[in-house]
């Protein structure tokens, strides 16, 4: 079955994106001119856009035109890091150690991420909040993708503006899996902590603009000084 014309539309715009013909920040040509550019009516070129605008790729600013998502450190933590204070309030943890090493993928990692990598990056870091434990973390993502990472740990807190400023890869959503468990002896270990703690354990399968998964990640949360927050739409 062929697709709509909009669709195909939308696929060409991500492509310029993603080539970074329009890299993040820049604002895109309007629809008139995006119409003329892929050959496509106007028509066409709106509802590309507006189901780039339903994705978050792109955001539209009265009288100033459309915009590629640009990820701050801000807007970065708000999406994708989900403890809150308990007046509601974004939590900025601090780091307490950070490993990040490359290594042969596994045969379920290769059947997840993008291209089906022969090697993988782990990053590994131990978050705190107030000197209690907030998070233990562990992403692995595809090495080719991002080479030379190791090389610039220490990371920063919203790894994510990294991968977009760096990669041009934009992580535009995750999907999250939790479940209760007790942390247990082999994660507590070697940072010292009560192997019997109560945590929520997330697993998470990060996408780019692509559609491409380019991060599986485990958070490990404790909620003794934060609160996990979800907004449900």
């Amino acid at each position: 079955m062929n697709k709509p014309l909009y669709q195909t539309a939308y696929d060409e715009i991500l492509k310029l994106i993603a080539e970074g013909t329009f890299p993040p920040g820049s604002i895109l040509p309007n629809e008139f001119e995006i119409g003329k550019r892929l050959n496509v009516s106007q028509g066409t070129a709106r509802k590309a856009l507006s189901l780039l605008e339903q994705k978050g790729v792109v955001q539209r600013r009265q009288g100033k035109g459309t915009f590629v998502t640009l990820r701050t450190p801000e807007d970065s933590l708000f999406n994708f890091y989900p403890l809150r204070d308990d007046q509601g309030q974004q939590v900025i943890p601090d780091l307490e150690n950070e490993s990040v090493t490359k290594r042969k993928a596994t045969k379920a990692e290769q059947e997840i991420l993008h291209d089906a990598p022969q090697e993988v990056f782990v990053i590994s870091r131990y978050r705190t909040l107030n000197g209690s434990p907030l998070t233990l973390e562990e992403s692995i993502v595809p090495a080719p993708l991002f080479p030379g990472l190791p090389e610039r740990a220490p990371l920063p807190n919203a790894m994510y503006v990294l991968f977009q400023h760096a990669y041009a890869c934009v992580i535009i959503s995750a999907v999250e899996q939790l479940r209760a468990e007790i942390l247990g002896e082999e994660k507590a270990g070697p940072h010292g902590l009560d192997p019997t703690s109560p945590v929520l354990v997330g697993r998470r399968e990060s996408l780019d603009l692509l559609d491409r998964v380019v991060e599986i990640r485990t958070n490990i949360y404790f909620t003794t000084e934060a609160h996990y927050s979800a907004k449900l739409e």
